[in-house]
């Protein structure tokens, strides 16, 4: 089946959405999601959102010098600047959406300061703010007559001239996109999407790692694709590890304590209860994520440990459950009453902060393909996220994306010439079993290999598996009718190959990316 849409947006998180409503007003969008509206990884950010509103102390120079000191000055200070000095303008945007964000009783926003702030500027509701983002656009979305919401839909492949049977290389120009074939779950085949403009929105990809705070659809899928297709991909090495997952053997995805609380004066002991962020850094517990993740990973392999504590005993218990509300009930479900206990945690996988190369406008290296969101590699992150700062990126991003993509839509006709999905001589795979036990592999691979810590001889080991894998894998799908499983399995190993080949290539340790074999900061 062959449909068309002005717009066609492969993800349904904050960059996605927000995108598909600044653009309805003039045509028709596809909101293409791999499963329902709610399993977004914006739903699950916790902490907040950064700009500057308190003008009274806070200006966005401090913000932009925040940024590019958490990025270890490898950020792009152009993208930098745009995304904080367009913040006030998107955080508007949001509350017209219908966001809610907490308010003192003098009718100011209620803020917070988290690792890497030197201020107080963190928008958010309650400790659940993303869910309140989501849900708000949600509505926003559903009542909108000219966005058609296709759930339980998995793109597969993006549509460029490699499918009318011309040879495209990474060194091509011009390649296009004219849409993208994709998966519909309930009959099992794959739909031809043909569009003027594709956006690809689809998050991050920190399920390839064994224990992550991410929802498990953060398979990767848009940068796995834009990479078959030879579009260029940036900074994959950066995988931002949450330094305080709640460790709770079984979990997966980890549940995520949020900066806020080492914000509220939580301190981080050893198991037995003895401080130890002053061997590490002199902001001791608020110090960034990155050195907080290394310092917890050295402690725990030290001392032959799976866990540290966090502490918020000393806190007015009141004041705790009132700040922290779901943390409290989630670790009171598991027997932990943290006003009393020491909460049990662990770094995990959370944030990537390279992906797919775009400019200021939100364009990737292929025409007529947007990439917004985590999925892409704006440059604001440079070699570290600043906390709270992926919200605000996906936003002012949308914004940016969404002005270029109406200001060329003309130009733009549906490629009609597009063959339909071939899966003829295929066969469904009886064989589940490959597939998830080769999931498993890409986690233990990942985990162990491309962590926190890297070397040269875990990351050529991890090359060495994964090249294993990619064999079997494509073996496998070119015999197989196209599933969702195998589809992620696929994009799981594109994308661990990514991360392990740009980590190999930075001879340096910098940012998030840290090597014993390069212990020394690259300046």
């Amino acid at each position: 089946m062959v449909r068309k849409f002005d717009f066609l947006v492969i993800g349904s998180g904050l960059a996605g959405m927000s995108f598909a409503l600044k653009v309805a007003h003039k045509g028709t969008v596809a909101l293409i999601c791999k499963a329902g509206l709610e399993e977004a990884n914006t739903y699950f950010a916790q902490g907040g959102i950064a700009s500057v509103t308190n003008l009274a102390v806070d200006n966005f120079e401090k913000h932009i010098e925040d940024t590019m000191i958490a990025g270890d000055w490898i950020s792009d200070r152009e993208a930098v600047e745009k995304v904080v000095r367009n913040a006030p303008e998107q955080i508007k945007e949001l509350i017209k959406w219908g966001v809610n964000f907490d308010k003192k009783e003098d009718g100011e926003f209620d803020l917070h300061k988290e690792g890497g702030h030197s201020e107080f500027r963190i928008l958010h509701h309650k400790d659940n703010t993303g869910a309140e983002i989501q849900t708000s656009l949600i509505e926003a979305v559903k009542q909108h007559p000219n966005i058609t919401v296709l759930t339980d839909h998995y793109a597969v492949e993006i549509i460029t001239q490699h499918h009318q049977g011309i040879i495209v290389t990474r060194h091509t120009p011009g390649i296009k996109c004219y849409g993208a074939y994709v998966l519909n779950e309930a009959t099992g085949e794959v739909d031809t999407f043909l569009s003027k403009v594709t956006i690809m929105a689809t998050g991050g990809c920190e399920a390839v790692y064994r224990h992550t705070t991410n929802p498990l659809v953060a398979t990767g899928d848009g940068i796995a694709m834009v990479y078959r297709a030879k579009g260029a991909v940036k900074d994959m090495e950066f995988i931002q590890f949450h330094p305080t997952a709640l460790f709770h053997p079984g979990d997966r995805p980890s549940f995520l304590i949020t900066e806020a609380m080492r914000g509220y004066g939580g301190v981080l002991r050893t198991k037995d209860g003895k401080e130890f962020m002053q061997k590490y850094d002199p902001r001791l517990s608020l110090a960034p994520r990155d050195i907080v993740a290394r310092a917890i990973d050295n402690e725990m392999k030290q001392r032959g440990e799976d866990h540290v504590y966090l502490d918020v005993t000393h806190k007015d218990p009141e004041e705790t459950k009132k700040h922290f509300p779901n943390i409290y009930k989630k670790c009171l479900s598991i027997g932990i009453d943290i006003t009393k206990e020491y909460i049990p945690v662990a770094p995990a996988a959370h944030y990537l902060c390279g992906g797919i190369k775009v400019d200021l406008d939100g364009q990737s290296s292929i025409r007529r393909l947007y990439a917004i969101g985590e999925c892409s590699c704006t440059g604001l992150h440079g070699g570290n996220r600043l906390a709270s700062n992926s919200l605000i990126e996906a936003v002012v991003y949308a914004d940016a994306a969404a002005k270029h993509a109406l200001s060329v839509l003309e130009r733009y006709d549906f490629n009609e010439d597009i063959p339909e999905w071939n899966d003829e001589g295929t066969i469904s795979t009886e064989e589940r079993v490959l597939i998830t036990q080769s999931m498993k592999e890409v986690n233990q691979i990942m985990e162990a290999y491309v962590g926190i810590v890297r070397s040269n001889t875990r990351l050529t080991r991890a090359w060495n598996r994964l090249d294993i894998l990619y064999e079997e894998t494509e073996a496998l799908f070119k015999r197989s009718k196209a599933t969702r499983e195998l589809c992620e399995l696929r994009n799981m190993i594109n994308v661990g190959y990514l991360i392990t080949k740009q980590a190999m290539e930075r001879k340096e340790s910098r940012g998030l990316h840290y090597t014993i074999d390069y212990p020394h900061v690259g300046k």
